[in-house]
């Protein structure tokens, strides 16, 4: 999935920069054959072209990797139905740039998520472990 909305978003960045392929190829250092088979989801790129593209589209790997615009039914279409969630339903990942204030919030709710995350896998894991 995460191939996906890499390829998403390098096109979509590509797009709004006016930006092509020859050109991010080049400021990226490699070819302009594998930077095509990259964005037709035919290559999986190693960290380091993926640290490289970033770079040449002065964009921070993460939001590369994390941000979509793409909503979750277009996803599951694109990955053939076998995308899988990383969160619990009702739980999102967002990146945001913030105040050292905000963060500082959002560091406090991310806590008290994760407890309650951790609280519900362990009542699970005890039920299932009743069970058998």
């Amino acid at each position: 999935m995460y191939n996906l909305i890499l390829l998403t978003n390098i096109l979509r960045i590509l797009d709004d920069i006016g930006m092509t392929k020859s050109e991010l190829a080049k400021k990226a250092g490699m070819s302009v054959s594998f930077l095509s088979d990259l964005t037709n989801d035919q290559a999986n790129p190693s960290l380091r072209i993926m640290e490289a593209i970033a770079h040449a589209l002065d964009t921070p790997l993460p939001a590369l990797l994390e941000t979509t615009d793409l909503d979750r039914q277009t996803l599951e279409e694109l990955a053939g139905g076998k995308s899988r969630l990383s969160l619990p339903e009702g739980y999102a990942r967002v990146a945001a740039i913030l105040t050292e204030f905000q963060a500082f919030t959002v560091r406090q709710w991310d806590q008290e998520n994760r407890k309650r995350l951790d609280a519900a896998k362990a009542r699970r894991k005890s039920i299932t472990a009743k069970k058998t």
